[in-house]
């Protein structure tokens, strides 16, 4: 059980210092062993103005790896500029910026994204 509490300690940690606006919301990223979930979300507002995840009926099918991560980063990204979002603050959510984390905010800035 410490893995849970340290990285519930790192992510209080950086959402201290985020908070997604109307202008620039907060891309929050979740990783289980098996899945991994992107959402945009306006923290003044409470609302999530994009959201993608590897459990899309597209994606469900792939292993979680680096490919996958890549494609809902892509997938996030195209959905938040359909959504007039153009600029976001990233939230890691605790996690090491490396692996599938990393893959899926590079595909995200290279679909669009800015941040």
């Amino acid at each position: 059980m410490k893995g849970t509490d340290t990285r519930s300690r790192r992510q209080a940690r950086v959402r201290r210092k985020l908070r997604g606006t109307a202008d620039r919301p907060r891309l929050s990223v979740y990783r289980s062993n098996r899945y991994i979930y992107a959402q945009v979300i306006d923290d003044i507002q409470g609302v999530t103005v994009a959201a993608a995840s590897s459990q899309e009926p597209g994606l469900r099918s792939d292993r979680l790896n680096v490919e996958t991560a890549t494609k809902v980063g892509t997938l996030v990204a195209d959905r938040a500029k359909e959504a007039g979002v153009t600029a976001v603050v990233f939230d890691r959510g605790g996690y090491k910026y490396h692996g599938r984390l990393k893959a899926l905010a590079d595909a995200a800035r290279e679909a669009g994204l800015e941040f």
